[in-house]
């Protein structure tokens, strides 16, 4: 019988169906309750579960903005007393792991994108444009590229 959240293609090698779907469950749970008390009314966990499911597959497998492989066999490997113990050195090994992006702020439909830990945390509660901008920002800083004098 085939499972309702079948595990994309890429995934097979990395982690089991179960943990797929654990993890599935447990994101679009975890959004669905941010959303409630952002006010969206409307939202509910099989609509947030096939949001997230597709935008899995959609990924392929890649951070949405950086084009990086997400490290999948990282789900549900994260130990709040090592993370407690080792602070950011724990932290940062897991820099890949996939986690679920809103696309907008979570009042409305469920839009997501599926991103590596740190660049969700670097883009936190930012539209697509104004992490666009921010980075820009940087990479001028620091020389990187040279802003336009027609700007």
């Amino acid at each position: 019988m085939a499972k309702k959240y079948q595990a994309p293609h890429f995934l097979h090698e990395k982690v089991t169906h179960e943990t797929y779907e654990r993890w599935l469950r447990r994101k679009a749970q975890a959004h669905l309750k941010r959303d409630r008390l952002r006010g969206n009314t409307t939202a509910t966990g099989e609509t947030y579960r096939v949001a997230i499911h597709e935008a899995v597959e959609a990924s392929g497998g890649l951070d949405a903005y950086t084009g990086e492989a997400l490290d999948w066999s990282l789900i549900s490997q994260y130990d709040n007393d090592k993370s407690q113990a080792q602070r950011r050195a724990y932290k940062k090994g897991f820099a890949l792991l996939p986690t679920v992006d809103h696309v907008g702020d979570g009042t409305g439909a469920a839009d997501f994108r599926i991103c590596g830990w740190r660049t969700n945390d670097l883009k936190n509660d930012l539209a697509f444009d104004e992490l666009l901008e921010v980075c820009r920002s940087v990479l001028e800083h620091h020389g990187y590229i040279v802003q336009d004098s027609a700007e």
